[in-house]
């Protein structure tokens, strides 16, 4: 057998190593961008004041209408329990309207429901928000409603409390 005299670079392993990362790494990035969306949404400002946890919050959405958001909570939202997510809508006809969580200090990923049309109108499902890493944890609620081509959103923000294990 003829071996090869040719010397191999010894950190040739670790070089292909340190690139297959950086490749995952921007994959999952652009893979994550994607999904989120949002660059194609008309965002509008919700109403000051609102506070998610006591009650539902409204959004004006232009002159086309407005959106109420509920998260059924009373008084508190609890990371890890199921939340009855509720959207109203006024002066819009809507294909689709999903809610999404996002942690506003902290990356937390993509925590995306698609709600489902009821016979009033409303579009209702269950959200959750996950484990939290602090006591206490702000989160924004996006509602993003779909209307034909147009896609229209406003987000709420709200604060979480770790649920005690």
């Amino acid at each position: 057998m003829h071996e090869s005299s040719a010397p191999r670079f010894p950190g040739l392993r670790l070089m292909m190593l340190a690139t297959l990362i950086t490749l995952v790494v921007a994959l999952w990035y652009l893979v994550n961008y994607s999904v989120r969306g949002g660059d194609d949404v008309r965002w509008f400002p919700e109403e000051t004041g609102c506070d998610l946890s006591h009650g539902p919050c409204r959004a004006l959405l232009g002159e086309e209408g407005g959106l109420t958001l509920d998260l059924g909570a009373d008084g508190e939202i609890r990371a890890l329990e199921i939340l009855p997510v509720t959207v109203a809508l006024e002066g819009i006809q809507a294909d689709s309207v999903v809610v999404d969580f996002i942690g506003r200090d902290m990356d937390m990923g993509l925590h995306r429901y698609p709600l489902t049309r009821q016979a009033d109108g409303r579009f209702q499902g269950e959200g959750q928000i996950p484990i939290c890493t602090e006591a206490v944890m702000p989160w924004r609620a996006r509602v993003i409603v779909t209307s034909g081509e147009e896609r229209l959103g406003s987000g709420f923000n709200f604060e979480v409390e770790r649920s005690q294990l």
